[in-house]
């Protein structure tokens, strides 16, 4: 992966969809820090696709609640009114 100053892609713009598009994806920074990476649509919807193949469905997310076997436990009232 290719590795870009902000500058630098700002200035090569097009360079750098290129090189995305050809299959290699493009690390832009700011600062000296990572900031985006460029890559072609392709792979980008590939990784969402796997991304909404491991989300659990919400029945996976329902199973794998607690179970309590234990009756649900009934709040007493008090015996007399209660002053606010």
């Amino acid at each position: 992966m290719t590795e870009w100053p902000l500058q630098d892609a700002k200035n090569r713009f097009s360079a750098v969809v290129d090189a995305a598009v050809a299959g290699d994806p493009q690390r832009v920074t700011r600062r000296g820090k990572p900031a985006v990476v460029v890559l072609a649509v392709e792979e980008y919807e590939r990784l969402r696709h796997l991304e909404k193949a491991k989300a659990p469905s919400l029945a996976d997310l329902l199973l794998a609640m607690p179970q309590d076997d234990e009756e649900f436990e009934r709040l007493s009232l008090p015996s007399r009114p209660v002053d606010f």
